[in-house]
């Protein structure tokens, strides 16, 4: 079972979710698909194991047989290229490296070299296995490495995605193959807003989901008014304690250190194993 943890925004204590699920699991992988600023790892704090680049393929043009005929430019629906002084120039940070300039040229005149984005690591700690995926700083696009951080984790009895913020391609590249999703949304406002956007996208992937709120002094109307709506059942409210502050900020994993919140999340795990694919 694949469950992927979402939030609409960051902040909202997606990680502090994802590995306090994971870690009261049993046979289970943590993949930290939040690559531009993975942190799991931090609580993990994992014996890393392999780590292995992630490369993209880019177009390289020869002069020589270039004829100017514009059909890589043309067939390039990403504008990753251009005619500049007739020449075809390269945009490899928006380049999403199919190979369609290659196919389309006539002259034979385009090959592809490999470019690093990233870094995939792999270790262990106790029974979790933990996985991370690591975006080279200035890369544009983050799909090349989540892609390698998914196929990297093997198969298990459960696996916890940890996904990036927001609702982007990132995000729908981390969702993707998962069975579930598990939204963690803050009773605020902003909160709500960026939820919804969230909850949008994986409506249309078609994925069964559960709420997770976070910070829960006191009930937020409109949220909860949302979740009815839409029939979006609230698997755990968790609310904000000093201590599970302090267990972050020093990087320590709450259920291993609060047997009330071990049971509260072995709660949540099988409410997502027996309620959200029912």
């Amino acid at each position: 079972m694949r469950v992927a943890v979402l939030s609409g925004k960051g902040g909202t204590g997606k990680t502090f979710v994802s590995v306090n699920l994971t870690a009261v699991s049993q046979d289970a992988v943590y993949i930290d698909c939040d690559v531009e600023e993975p942190n799991g790892h931090l609580y993990w704090t994992p014996k890393i194991e392999t780590e292995v680049p992630v490369s993209v393929w880019v177009p390289v043009f020869d002069a020589e047989k270039c004829s100017g005929c514009r059909k890589c430019v043309e067939f390039c629906r990403f504008h990753a290229l251009a005619f500049v002084k007739d020449k075809p120039m390269v945009f490899s940070e928006v380049c999403h490296s199919c190979g369609g300039c290659a196919l389309v040229c006539p002259e034979d005149a385009v090959t592809e070299v490999s470019r690093p984005v990233g870094m995939v690591e792999k270790g262990a700690k106790a029974d979790v296995r933990v996985v991370t995926g690591i975006l080279n700083t200035g890369e544009a696009s983050a799909v090349p490495v989540i892609k390698a951080a998914l196929g990297a984790g093997g198969k298990a009895d459960f696996t916890v995605i940890d996904c990036p913020p927001g609702s982007g391609c990132p995000v729908m590249e981390s969702v993707r193959d998962a069975d579930c999703c598990l939204l963690v949304v803050e009773p605020t406002a902003f909160g709500l807003h960026n939820f919804k956007m969230v909850h949008r996208l994986a409506a249309l992937l078609q994925k069964p989901c559960g709420v997770v709120i976070n910070k829960a002094d006191v009930p937020y109307a409109p949220l909860e008014e949302y979740c009815a709506a839409q029939s979006l059942p609230i698997l755990l409210r968790i609310p904000y304690t000093e201590q599970l502050a302090a267990l972050g900020a020093a990087g320590e994993i709450g259920v291993e250190q609060d047997i009330e919140l071990a049971q509260t999340f072995k709660g949540l795990l099988s409410a997502v194993k027996g309620g959200l694919l029912s």
